[in-house]
């Protein structure tokens, strides 16, 4: 068709300049005022105000989870007295599409203003929360997207109550706004998540001039001091380990004791009670917990699999890479700590023996790979399906650091110990974070632990595919370490089932896969009556059988599905195997090098 020119280049000037406006209104943030009138009724009041394009409806959307925890939460549904005006403060229509949108038939309105009650319920660090002396806000449980519109700038201003003085995050703050905050994508917004209340703050701290702030609620009595000196040590031997800080600032954020804790970009909420630092093993198990959710901020948020990012808000990100986002973020809390002075050879030794340990008394290893129970966290849960009678799955918290182990004793041994697993962190930071701006695949992860080896990782890789049995002599020796893994008779007869007095019910709370009792079809649950006529009245029951051997039987009288039956046991033998691991008496000059400079 031939064009006729000015009339072709007028209209091309026209889509110019209609594209230019739409993309400039699309870029005005979207703005959020938050309050909480009555905090005790636990709910959070959110006004949301945003420009529109010209379309005549306009959607709004509720993630259904929030990175970092991979569970969907549904956090639509804490949604309550929606309502939605235009500028003029006239009502507009909206109708619920699913269970996580709301579409609003705008009309001509040139402005949307919506408001709604976030209802919050449970204390827990992956959910909102307000009660009468705290708020918590995870945004992603009370900040609507427009969708499709998630690279969008957003601004949160916080409202606290009168006698409450102190908000806390990792959003930049706007000059001259009070507790008024600015996200450049609503990514970074769900990303950083605030506390709210009377707050305290701990002595701050640089690394290489880049502010450390520790803020928390009800922190409890300790050595603010020395502990802030600790977690300086911490966080200086983490970042060595990559060698770039790549955020402004970072927060440390306590949120109370029992909750649990979350990565963030450059921030993490945290469970904390300082209490628990005047115990030496209970300050290493709030050392380590602070030191992985730290080491998040490079191995997950920027060192990362292909698919957690950009996030599918609706239904998650699923990966078989969890065991080196999480796991391999276990195993570095160890080294860590001792390079930092804070922990021992010997207690790293025992926090990987307590792992093996764990790992080699559950059945689910047999069953379940490292990368099976990756991609399949959104529906076992992070620690597989531990309500289950027979629990056919593991957790990567537990197999993914003891791989993470056998691949840096692997690397360092074929490089002469002149790499390790460092140099891979490393290497995936600068070649898919920085350059690239992008996650990897599994593909280029292995590409990159075996161009990094210069050998083959078949084995290693295998242990992650498959329920291949894991040669914990062949990895630790690597170090010059040594690991009892031979089975060990334990004296007296075996049942094999623990039990707890409740409410003067004697009941069973686990019975050990394989044992006699499992054979014989002990449950979890059952309350035990007698054994062999004498009333069961003890939390420990083996006193019942204790002058029994191997080989007696005797009959459990137990109540089973509210029914009352006898059940027939044989006593056997139990063996375990105790994963010492120590040092071995005269290493190699390779092994040696390599122990000492896995820690320190």
């Amino acid at each position: 068709m031939k064009r006729n020119a000015p009339f072709y280049w007028l209209f091309i000037a026209i889509l110019l300049f209609k594209s230019v406006v739409s993309f400039g209104q699309t870029q005005d943030p979207v703005r959020f005022s938050v309050t909480m009138a009555n905090p005790g009724n636990h709910t959070f009041h959110v006004v949301m105000e945003y420009k529109t394009g010209p379309h005549e409806t306009s959607i709004l959307k509720m993630p259904a989870w929030s990175p970092g925890y991979y569970q969907i939460m549904d956090f639509a549904d804490g949604v309550a007295n929606f309502v939605a005006k235009d500028e003029e403060g006239k009502t507009l229509e909206f109708k619920k599409k699913g269970k996580n949108a709301w579409q609003i038939e705008k009309g001509k309105a040139k402005v949307v203003k919506v408001a709604y009650d976030v209802i919050t319920s449970r204390e827990f660090v992956g959910t909102s929360f307000l009660d009468a002396e705290h708020g918590y806000i995870i945004p992603a449980s009370v900040c609507l997207y427009p969708e499709n519109e998630i690279k969008r700038p957003a601004e949160i201003a916080i409202k606290p109550i009168d006698n409450w003085k102190n908000v806390a995050t990792g959003l930049d703050l706007i000059p001259g706004k009070d507790f008024t905050y600015t996200a450049p994508d609503f990514d970074i917004l769900y990303d950083s998540p605030i506390l709210i209340g009377n707050l305290e703050e701990l002595p701050a701290f640089e690394v290489k001039g880049i502010p450390h702030r520790f803020i928390g609620y009800k922190m409890g009595d300790f050595d603010r001091v020395g502990f802030m000196q600790d977690l300086k040590k911490m966080v200086e031997e983490a970042s060595a380990v990559i060698g770039d800080i790549p955020y402004k600032h970072y927060t440390f954020l306590a949120i109370g004791p029992g909750r649990g804790g979350i990565e963030h970009l450059n921030s993490t909420a945290v469970s904390f009670g300082g209490a628990e630092l005047g115990d030496p093993a209970g300050k290493i198990r709030l050392l380590s917990f602070l030191t992985h959710e730290y080491f998040h901020h490079y191995n997950v948020k920027r060192i990362r699999p292909v698919e957690l990012g950009p996030f599918n808000y609706d239904r998650g990100s699923k990966t078989n890479l969890l065991w080196v986002s999480e796991g391999l973020t276990v195993y570095y809390e160890y080294p860590i700590l001792d390079r930092a002075g804070l922990m021992t050879e010997a207690e790293m030794l025992t926090a990987f023996k307590s792992l093996i340990l764990s790992l080699e008394t559950q059945p689910g290893r047999l069953y379940q790979s490292l990368a099976q129970a990756s991609a399949e966290t959104w529906s076992d849960g992070p620690s597989g399906r531990v309500n289950d009678e027979f629990n056919k799955t593991i957790s990567y918290y537990i197999k993914g650091p003891i791989v993470g182990l056998f691949l840096d004793f692997k690397i360092r041994h074929e490089t002469k110990n002149k790499k390790s697993l460092d140099d891979v962190m490393r290497t995936l930071y600068e070649e898919f974070y920085q350059k690239q701006q992008r996650g990897f695949t599994e593909a280029e992860f292995r590409k990159v632990c075996e161009k990094i080896a210069g050998t083959s990782l078949d084995e290693i890789f295998h242990y992650v595919y498959t329920t291949k049995e894991l040669d914990y002599v062949k990895y630790f020796n690597y170090a010059g370490l040594d690991i009892d893994v031979k089975p060990k008779q334990v004296s007296g007869a075996y049942l094999g089932v623990k039990t707890k007095l409740q409410n003067d019910s004697l009941i069973v709370t686990s019975v050990d896969w394989d044992s006699p009792a499992w054979k014989a079809g002990v449950r979890r649950g059952n309350v035990v009556l007698d054994v062999d006529g004498v009333t069961a009245s003890n939390q420990n029951i083996s006193y019942l059988f204790a002058e029994k051997k191997a080989g007696d039987k005797l009959h459990l009288n137990l109540i089973k599905n509210d029914t009352k039956i006898s059940i027939p046991v044989v006593l056997g033998t139990k063996s375990e195997r105790s994963f010492d691991i120590k040092p071995v008496a005269n290493p190699d000059k390779l092994q040696a090098a390599i122990l000492k400079d896995w820690g320190r």
